[in-house]
């Protein structure tokens, strides 16, 4: 399987899950470690980067 650079990004680059929910997040790194976003359906701020499998 062939992984491109523009797919990676897509998928992976600024998605963070909620650790409470599972609901997935677009949002930047700086936010997050700031604790600045929270899940919309939960209002959890403990997010995690979206897994690479």
């Amino acid at each position: 399987m062939v992984k491109f650079p523009e797919a990676n990004a897509r998928q992976f680059k600024n998605i963070f899950v909620c650790r409470r929910c599972k609901t997935k997040i677009r949002a930047p790194n700086t936010e997050i470690i700031a604790k600045r976003v929270k899940c919309r359906r939960c209002d959890c701020k403990n997010l995690r980067p979206k897994r690479k499998k």
